[in-house]
């Protein structure tokens, strides 16, 4: 079993594996300083929608805790690390998510109130992000084992295990609970370029499981599946909207289109804080990472001209029509997604 934990609260301080490492070193990072939490955000060694949300909340804790003053200076550098915070990356809806959260929160609270109090109360509604990503992460997989048959081969792209979560996972979360029930199951794990998180980060959670994963590269999905290597595709997600649009890492269009074309089912596991009800397709603001990411390996061997031009969305965005259904912790939403996805989170 996996028994590390992605993050980890410790009274005053926030603990996180660097994923940037892996899987050569098992490398932890501990820190008071919520801009040291940013900056993991930003470089990516904490990575994954719900993962970003919660350590997101446990920085604005770490503001809280660590800030000098009476109520309305220790107010006021909350809301600071709440906008540093919301800069981080633009595209994963966890992050703003959690961070709505917490600033409700820090702006109900009474003027006349303690700081001690304001501090409980604000490190409290992140330890509840927290814990209420693992219970939700182990629900999505419960719900989602059921599309799973016995002898199956699931495809996942990127990673949306443990790692990308407060614990347990999203895709991988179905795979494991899939795993748990006794099915035989295999899965075959995407490199995901450029940043190979599929490489580094599925593929070692999956052996840790002890759940057979084979590997391979981005433009082999196609061959896998016109072979009939592939039964279910199951991924992740930075965030869905009412429509049923997906964004989710880049290159899981192309999945999305591959499976479409040879009668694979396409699943999506994410919680309904994923779920974006507010936002247009045409206003999903896609981020544009390092052009370096793509010139190098993993920041290191140069593999083309020093000065070309490079393009480096991290994200793209599928279509509902290509979407067998939304796995959430409240169960599967299905087309037409307007109706299902509504139904599912209440609104």
């Amino acid at each position: 079993m996996l028994e590390v934990k992605p993050i980890e609260w410790l009274g005053d301080r926030l603990r996180w594996i660097n994923t940037l490492e892996l899987p050569w070193k098992l490398e932890y990072v501990t820190s008071t300083d919520y801009e040291r939490v940013a900056v993991a955000i930003e470089r990516m060694e904490i990575r994954g929608a719900p993962a970003i949300g919660v350590a997101a909340a446990f920085a604005v804790a770490l503001a809280a805790i660590h800030s000098q003053g009476g109520l309305p200076e220790v107010r006021e550098a909350v809301l600071k690390a709440i906008r540093r915070l919301s800069r981080t990356r633009p595209t994963a809806v966890n992050l703003f998510w959690a961070l709505e959260r917490m600033e409700r929160v820090v702006r109900s609270f009474p003027s006349d109130g303690s700081v001690e109090e304001f501090v409980r109360r604000v490190v409290e509604e992140a330890k509840s992000i927290y814990e209420e990503d693992i219970r939700t992460n182990k629900a999505i997989g419960r719900v989602g084992a059921e599309v799973i048959e016995d002898g199956d081969t699931i495809l996942t792209h990127c990673n949306a295990g443990a790692l990308a979560t407060a614990g347990y996972g999203t895709a991988l979360g179905v795979i494991r609970a899939a795993w748990e029930e006794g099915k035989r199951i295999k899965v075959i794990a995407t490199e995901t370029r450029p940043v190979l998180q599929g490489a580094r980060l599925t593929v070692w959670e999956l052996r840790q499981e002890g759940i057979p994963v084979t590997l391979i590269t981005d433009n082999m999905v196609g061959y896998v599946m016109s072979k009939g290597l592939v039964d279910k595709v199951v991924v992740g997600a930075d965030r869905v909207l009412l429509s049923g649009h997906v964004i989710n890492k880049i290159g899981t269009y192309v999945i999305a289109a591959l499976a479409g074309r040879h009668g694979v089912p396409f699943y999506v596991a994410a919680p309904t804080s994923t779920i974006d009800p507010r936002t247009k397709v045409e206003d999903v603001v896609i981020e544009e990472r390092n052009p370096e990411e793509v010139r190098r390996v993993l920041g290191k061997l140069l593999i083309t001209v020093p000065d070309v031009p490079v393009l480096n969305p991290a994200f793209d965005i599928t279509p509902p029509e290509l979407v067998e259904g939304v796995i959430t912790e409240k169960g599967i939403a299905r087309r037409p997604f307007e109706e299902s996805l509504r139904r599912i989170i209440g609104k």
